[in-house]
Parts: structure tokens; sequence; C-alpha cells
């Protein structure tokens, strides 16, 4: 399976302009609210119309600004899921999950059994979309989409209006779904948890902008950009400059620090996950003396604003087991920033 997506579209306030393919995969589209991933799976899907570039699946056409071609939705033989799951409130689980099936009566009864089988809806076809839970809505939702063959599906943040428990749940049956259905997909979320458990690579848009574009492993170790940085998560950013080859001085934390890879020659910042930080006995490479300024309980962890002993730096956000912090019992410590976990910025 293969889609080649290349478009453009003017929105309110910014243009829309992404580039990227999928090949046998699951995409995660990731950014704040507002950046254009969704609209990005309405043009997919041919629900809105970029105003120029082309879409293709498979080697069809589904979108040509230049050939004059523009599929209907139907014709695309895309699996959309949307935010509200989108079911007809006025037919039955059957009914909707057979709505875009194709072939004889006796094909689409087997095919509903296969569907009720495989996502464990058997005795609720004959009930409609209000008597069921939010958990039964979004199974009967991905049901109809298989049901209907699609080469491709697109989920537009499939679990938003889930609690926690039952959105956990049903991300194990997406995972297993992913596996068994065989084809790609293209998923949107703010969540970069679910992105990264859900998907293979992920694409970073920002305003419209694709800012970043890599496996999960690599775009987390590495985001290529400051707002890349942000969206995954990353709470340390300072503005930085090269000072050798492997070193870099962090300006707002007042740290000068070696890197395991080169400092490009216009490095702007500097950045580390709050978890990569680690204790040690005493001062050394990488390893100031630091003063907890700030300490944060959470449901698991302590957060810890630390900044440079005697100094006025900004501090750092580091996260520490409880049992961790509750047995280090002072202030002041000595704190390892990894060498081979800075993320270095240029843009």
């Amino acid at each position: 399976m293969e889609l080649e997506v290349k478009i453009r579209k003017k929105l309110r306030g910014f243009d829309l302009a992404v580039e990227f393919s999928v090949r046998d995969e699951v995409l995660a589209l990731l950014g704040a609210s507002g950046c254009g991933k969704s609209m990005t799976l309405k043009c997919i899907a041919g629900i809105e119309k970029p105003d120029e570039g082309r879409i293709l699946l498979n080697g069809r056409t589904l979108f040509d600004s230049e050939k004059g071609v523009n599929l209907a939705p139907q014709k695309r033989r895309v699996g959309y899921l949307f935010q509200d799951y989108a079911l007809f409130p006025n037919m039955t689980v059957a009914e909707n999950i057979t709505f875009s099936a194709r072939g004889t009566k006796e094909e689409k009864r087997k095919l509903l059994e296969r569907e009720l089988a495989r996502f464990s809806l058997e005795g609720l076809e004959n009930s409609y979309p209000k008597e069921l839970s939010g958990g039964q809505k979004q199974r009967t939702a991905f049901a109809r989409i298989l049901a209907s063959d699609a080469e491709l599906l697109l989920l537009d943040e499939p679990f938003s209006a889930l609690d926690s428990y039952l959105k956990w749940q049903l991300e194990l049956e997406l995972l297993h779904l992913f596996d068994s259905y065989g084809r790609a997909a293209v998923l949107v979320s703010h969540d970069r948890g679910e992105a990264y458990r859900l998907a293979d690579r992920i694409a970073v848009l920002s305003s419209g902008a694709l800012e970043s574009l890599g496996t999960k492993h690599a775009l987390f170790e590495q985001p290529g950009t400051l707002a890349a940085t942000l969206l995954t998560g990353c709470k340390n950013i300072s503005r930085a400059r090269r000072t050798a080859e492997h070193e870099l001085f962090a300006e707002d934390w007042q740290i000068t620090l070696h890197s395991a890879a080169p400092v490009p020659e216009n490095l702007r910042h500097v950045g580390i996950r709050a978890h990569f930080f680690s204790l040690r006995e005493e001062a050394a490479e990488n390893t100031p003396r630091m003063e907890a300024v700030q300490i944060i309980e959470d449901a698991f962890s302590y957060l810890v604003m630390a900044k440079k002993a005697d100094s006025d730096a900004a501090p750092v956000r580091w996260e520490i087991e409880k049992i961790a912090w509750q047995g280090l019992g002072q202030k002041e410590f000595y704190l390892h920033f990894p060498a081979d976990r800075l993320i270095l910025l240029e843009r």
C-alpha cells in the first residue's frame, strides 16, 4: 500500500503545505490544535479540496490540480474515522457496519458476522448508537471502515472522547488491528505518547508546515527544529552557542556542555528531556552543582526545578522517581547531563 501526498491549501491564518508518503505503515500527524492535521486528513478523504497539488493511493490519482482530477469521497476507497465516530443515529449497529459494504446479501451477512466477532459486538447488532458506550461506538465505527474494504485508514484523534482506562483498552485493540489488517493508516493526534505507541513514523506539523518527519525513535532523539522539540514534549530548552567541535555553552542554564555528536556551527538551541538526568557524587564533565528551587509532587514522581548553584540561571526540569528523591534528602546535588542525550538545534 502506498499513499503519496503533496498539497497546499490556504487556511485562515496560515497556508497548509504538506508533502509525505506512507508505505505499509502507520504515520502519525502530531501537532497542536488548529495546525492543519485534520484538514490534511479531510483533503485525503475528499471532504475538502486542496488549492493545488496531488494525492495518489496505490497508483490511483485521487486528486491532481493540474489534471483537474478530484475523485468523490465514495470513490477513493478511504476509511475515515471521525472524532465523534459519525455513526448514523437512525441505523442499527448492523446497518452502520454494512452501509458501505459491497457484495450480495449473503456476502454482506458473512461480512457482518466477521466484523461483529472481530470487534466483540455480538448481541449488539440491533442496537442504535444512542444505546452504545463510547468504546462500543468506536468499535462499530472501526468495523464499518473495514467492512467497506478501504485501502487506507484515516483516524482523526480516535480516543479524544474516552476516559484513560477505556482509551488504553482501545489502543491495544487498535494495535492488534494494525497488525492484522495489513494496510496503511494515517493517525491524527496531539498526544505525543499516543502517537509514539501507535505509529511507525511521526510527522510534526506547526501552523500548516511539516516541521519534521521520521521514525518515532529518531524523531524523539533529534526532532530537528525548535517547534518539533517542543511538540514532542521536551521541557528543557536553552539558547546555545558552539564553543568547540564537541562543546557548547547553554546560555540560559549558564552551563558548558560536552556533546557526543559534533556541534553544528550555527547552533541556536540545546535541549534535553527531563528523564535523562542522573545524579553523581561529585562535579565532573557535564555534571554541575545544582540547587533545587521548586519541588512538585506528581502521581509517581517528583518534578524538581533545579538551577546552577550560586547563579541566576534558568532552571531545568528533572523528573525523578519518588523513592529516589526521598532518599536524596538535600537541596544541592551534582546533576549529570548525558552527552549523548543532548538535542542540538539549528532552527
